[in-house]
Order: structure tokens, then C-alpha cells, then sequence
């Protein structure tokens, strides 16, 4: 049987989808999936049987509206909202902004509370990372990595809910500094939390690195040129693994991260297998930044909030905020009238600007590669959504 060219048509596949499937490309929708599964993000793809022609991400299933909802809460309750957009970044994402609210109030917060808030910022980046260490080769096949990446999870969450009280939405950060003194001899606990992950990451590192199967799964696959990175605004392990030099720890350094010697973990690559190396390497590089800031806490001493008034008011202007959070660089523009809430509280989020990639990265591989790919773009969806 043969067609011609006005017989062509396209087919879209999905419940209820029929008709004649002979020569035509096929319109596959990928998601939205429960928000347990990888979040509720939907591909919508035209494949050419195996081959992916064309794709385009579609996010907003997930939307709840946290930026709208900052304009109706005060000061402190703004943090609970921004806690959450991100999951595995919580401490961040209220760091975040806290640094803006006191930026914008002129604030200056204790010395003490400050390497604090460094510590645990950098503990943070450990747990965000070790999710995906563990997740991402799940997703193709490889369910050991995951066991041993929660084993080093759950020794760090140990001593975050110790000085926090929560396990995911640690709520710690305060404007003008840290909720409340870390309990008696909790340093010394860190610490010898970070000695055992150190020690024992070989065991994650020597399974997967350099495992065949997961090379060739990786290698080569999904490649970003720095170029494309840098013009989607792509930042993080993302932008790092392609070539872009950036780091805001170290370019344009808050808190006290300027007294720091901040290594910034770079490949060349641009692949899959780049960007998960990334990841790991950041690892070592953060248990080294969180053991050097518990070693200035424990030479420091005094408070670790400033006294605010009952009913905390920034004043009117607007002021800019980014933090290089696990995933990337967090924006905040906070525009105050001077009073109990913001007027605006705009959020840049990492995965917002990484998962734009897709539409670049996804035409022309395979439908097995393009789980590798999704996967390795570290993306947490509640983050795009806001």
C-alpha cells in the first residue's frame, strides 16, 4: 500500500485517540504524572517512531500560587512559602529570603548566625544532591545507588532535625538571623556526621562512576553547549557540567562566603554522565565548605537573631536577592509600600530556567534517552510551578 504526501497526517495517542496510524508521526503526551512520581510535568513530544522530532515541556499543573500568596502574609510567615517551592532545598529557599527582607531593612545579623547559616546551607546542598545520586540512576535502571545515597542522607538529616525539629521544612531562618542557639555540643555531632559521609561516599562513588551500563546510558547523551546554556539562563550543576564558570558563592559572594575559598566543580562535557559527575564532586566540595564554617562557630560566640518588634515593617523600596542554591541560582525581588507585607515578592527559581533546556536537548534522541536526559536536568517541579 502507498501514500502520497496529501495522505500524511498526524496522529495524537492518548485515551480515546483513534483512526488510521499508517504514515503518520505521533503526538505523544508524557505525564502529568502523580506529584510522588518525578512531579507533575508533561512532555508533549512528536516522535518519528523511536526518534524524538520535536518536544515542549508544560508546566502548571503544580502551580499553588506562592507568589501571590507572599502579598497577604507578614514578614515571618512569608517563609513558610518559600520553604516549599523546592523541597529538597528547603533551608535555602527561606535563606533566600531572609537576605532580601534584611537587605531591604538595611539589617545587619550577628556574626554567629551568619557561619551558621552556612553550615547549613552547605549540609542542605549535601542532602539536595544525594536525593538525585540516588534517584537518577534509578530512573535507569540502577536501584543500589539509592540505598546507599539515603544511608549518607539520613546521617546528615540526623543532625538537621536536631537543630531544626524538621526532617524536609527545616523553618529556621528568621529575619535578623536563626530561630533559636543549636543545641549543646550539636557542632561536634555535625562534624562527625560530615567525617562519616566522607568516609563512606567511596562506596556510592566507586558503584556508579564508572559503572559500563550507566556510561553508556550517559555518555555523550544530551549534550548542552555552554552557548545554549547560558542562553536559556541555565545555572547550577546544570550550567557547570556544560562549561559555565559561575558560582555565586564565589563571583558575587553573600553571607560570609568572600572569607571562604569556594571550589567550584566544573566539566567540560555537557552531557548526562557531566552533569551527574558534577553533582558528585559537589558533594565533597560542600562537607568540606559546612566542616570549615562549624570550625569559625565554634570560635564565635554571641546571639544568633537580632530583637525585632512585634510587627516587623520593611521599608518602601525594592531590593534583589540570589543565593546559589543546590539546584542553581534563586532570585528574589521583594518591592515593599513600607508596610507588614510585601507588595511583590517575584521568585527566580533554578528549574524554572534548567527545564527550558528540554526543547533543545530532547529533538533527535531516542525515547529511551530521553528518560536519561529528564532525569539528569535535577529539576524539582513544585520549583518551576512556585
Amino acid at each position: 500500500m502507498t501514500t502520497d504526501a496529501g495522505d500524511l497526517r498526524e496522529l495524537t495517542v492518548g485515551t480515546g485517540a483513534g483512526g488510521e496510524q499508517l504514515g503518520t508521526d505521533m503526538v505523544l503526551n508524557i505525564g502529568p504524572q502523580h506529584p510522588s512520581t518525578h512531579g507533575v510535568l508533561r512532555l508533549k513530544l512528536v516522535l518519528d517512531g523511536e526518534r524524538v522530532v520535536s518536544a515542549e515541556p508544560i508546566v502548571g499543573y503544580m502551580h499553588r500560587g506562592a507568589e501571590k500568596l507572599f502579598e497577604v502574609r507578614d514578614y515571618r510567615q512569608i517563609i513558610v512559602l518559600a520553604n516549599r517551592h523546592d523541597w529538597l532545598s528547603a533551608f535555602s529557599n527561606e535563606l533566600g529570603v531572609v537576605l532580601a527582607v534584611e537587605r531591604l531593612m538595611g539589617m545587619e545579623v550577628p556574626e554567629r548566625a551568619t557561619w551558621l547559616r552556612m553550615a547549613l546551607a552547605e549540609l542542605n546542598r549535601v542532602l539536595n544532591h544525594l536525593m538525585f545520586l540516588g534517584s537518577y540512576p534509578l530512573e535507569i535502571g540502577a536501584i543500589t545507588p539509592m540505598f546507599y545515597a539515603f544511608r549518607e542522607r539520613e546521617t546528615i538529616q540526623a543532625v538537621m532535625e536536631e537543630v531544626s525539629g524538621g526532617r524536609i521544612h527545616y523553618m529556621f531562618n528568621r529575619v535578623g538571623g536563626l530561630k533559636e542557639e543549636v543545641p549543646a555540643g550539636w557542632t561536634g555531632r555535625a562534624r562527625a556526621a560530615i567525617g562519616e559521609v566522607r568516609r563512606r561516599m567511596p562506596d556510592l562513588d566507586n558503584l556508579i562512576r564508572r559503572n559500563d551500563i550507566f556510561l553508556a546510558r550517559t555518555v555523550g547523551v544530551g549534550v548542552l553547549s555552554a552557548a545554549d546554556a547560558a542562553a536559556f539562563g541555565a545555572s547550577g550543576p546544570v550550567a557547570r557540567a556544560s562549561g559555565l564558570d559561575l558560582d555565586l558563592r564565589r563571583d558575587e559572594p553573600y553571607l560570609a562566603y568572600d572569607q571562604l575559598d569556594v571550589p567550584v566543580v566544573t566539566k567540560t562535557a555537557g552531557d548526562c554522565h557531566a552533569r551527574f559527575e558534577v553533582l558528585l564532586d559537589q558533594v565533597y566540595a560542600s562537607l568540606d565548605l559546612a566542616e570549615q564554617c562549624l570550625d569559625r562557630v565554634d570560635r564565635l560566640t554571641g546571639p544568633v537573631n537580632t530583637r525585632l518588634p512585634k510587627v516587623v515593617k520593611a521599608p518602601e523600596g525594592h531590593t534583589y536577592a540570589w543565593t546559589e542554591n543546590p539546584l542553581g541560582i534563586n532570585g528574589y525581588y521583594l518591592v515593599s509600600r513600607g508596610e507588614k507585607t510585601p507588595w511583590r515578592l517575584k521568585l527566580r527559581t533554578a528549574s524554572y530556567a534548567n527545564v527550558q533546556a528540554l526543547a533543545t536537548l530532547l529533538p533527535g534522541c531516542l525515547v529511551p534517552d530521553l528518560i536519561a536526559i529528564l532525569g539528569s536536568m535535577f529539576f524539582v517541579v513544585g520549583d518551576i510551578d512556585k
